[in-house]
């Protein structure tokens, strides 16, 4: 007799919590560790420029919450000289692109938008690593969906070759290993081929190019890529996500076409004013992005001069290789014993058994900060070794999917 669809729901969640949780693991949750004290340092926010506690942003976001509220409704109905407005042209502008539409948060952004111009007849080519908020947008469109090796413009031509044009969506700095993308071969793949280039620049907005406009304004390609997507959880240490447009038109076609565009409520006005202020100190404060080169490169290099494979990380994230999830646990916790926490990635932010320990470096960390990260790490080599256990029985080719 057949198993009630929700037999086969509790399957699923007892396959997660006694046989991942409780058979691989031991009985303990990898994402849960021991909490953090005092003096303890925290590797685990994405907030690179260290801002989240800046007094003249929480000053801009108390203003807004004393004054007038505004409805909370869909943001399709923002218009005119509403705050938003205001703040969507204003980030644009830093961004040198026409126009620009505010969504509720990075996902909404990527999915959003590769479901608004993406269909069933046009293929989308996905950097094997890249955001998973890009395949699903994709997936939302009924778009064919290719993914291509992480980095490799020679398959990706392949992969253009024999199933046509499409969009190519990729990230400018990838989330799991720091790697950076070859922003200008895509751009040339994608004028070659007739296809459409899209950048998710979450984790190169604020910390990289002229004033922080990011990697695709450094490169001076703001002509060659047709969209840019950034989460504002990052740099901007807020909660919220954007979208270029080629033009006014775009925007308001987004906000009309896009799911989470239309069946989310809009931000609140002390999320604007709080974001609208963290531009303008993104801006000024070029000290943060010095600091933050400074800090990474010096963490990279003796990293990479202790035998880790960092995966050609060239930024402020910073992975160590930890393999087999039992692994990760041990390593992890002596981590955590000298007071560095980051962040456990695990499927289906990675790979079977290709678990990582990912640091996101920030601009508030002193030299002496740098040497704590150097020295544990040093001592994660001469205990467990640089390089990551081999699994077994898995194919040794297999590439993560970012989330």
């Amino acid at each position: 007799m057949a198993s009630s669809i929700g037999e086969r729901i509790r399957t699923r969640v007892n396959r997660f919590t006694h046989g991942r949780v409780g058979g691989e693991w031991g009985g303990r949750h990898l994402l849960h560790s021991r909490p953090s004290a005092s003096g303890d340092m925290l590797l685990t926010s994405n907030d690179y420029l260290a801002l989240a506690r800046d007094s003249r942003i929480t000053a801009a976001m108390t203003a807004a919450l004393e004054g007038q509220g505004g409805p909370l409704a869909s943001g399709v109905f923002v218009h005119g000289e509403h705050p938003q407005i205001r703040f969507e042209q204003k980030l644009a502008d830093h961004m040198l692109a026409p126009a620009g539409i505010l969504c509720q948060s990075g996902w909404d952004a990527n999915a959003g938008l590769l479901q608004s111009i993406a269909d069933a007849d046009t293929p989308v080519y996905v950097d094997n690593i890249a955001h998973m908020s890009l395949w699903a947008g994709a997936k939302n469109a009924g778009a064919p969906v290719y993914p291509f090796r992480h980095n490799s413009s020679e398959n990706l031509r392949e992969r253009i070759a024999e199933h046509g044009p499409g969009i190519i969506a990729v990230d400018s700095i990838y989330s799991t290993n720091g790697s950076r993308c070859p922003l200008e071969s895509m751009c040339d793949i994608a004028d070659e081929t007739g296809s459409v280039l899209v950048v998710d620049e979450s984790h190169s907005l604020g910390t990289d190019g002229p004033d922080g406009a990011g990697m695709v304004v450094e490169f001076g390609l703001t002509d060659r890529v047709h969209f840019r997507i950034a989460s504002l959880s990052r740099a901007f240490a807020g909660r919220a996500g954007f979208v270029t447009a080629p033009d006014s038109d775009f925007a308001e076609y987004f906000k009309m076409e896009s799911y989470p565009a239309v069946f989310s409520t809009r931000l609140l006005p002390h999320d604007i004013a709080g974001l609208t202020a963290t531009l303008d100190i993104i801006r000024q404060d070029g000290w943060r992005r010095e600091r933050l080169i400074e800090v990474s490169a010096k963490i990279r290099r003796e990293l990479t001069a202790l035998g880790f494979d960092l995966e050609d990380s060239a930024s402020q994230i910073v992975a160590v290789q930890t393999g087999p999830d039992l692994h990760t646990f041990a390593v992890r916790d002596f981590l955590e014993e000298r007071g560095i926490f980051g962040s456990v990635f695990c499927p289906p932010a990675t790979s079977r058994q290709r678990t990582l320990i990912r640091f996101s470096l920030h601009a508030a960390l002193t030299d002496s900060d740098v040497d704590r990260i150097i020295g544990a790490c040093t001592a994660v080599r001469d205990r467990f070794g640089a390089e990551a256990p081999k699994p077994r029985g898995l194919d040794e080719s297999a590439q993560s999917i970012a989330n």
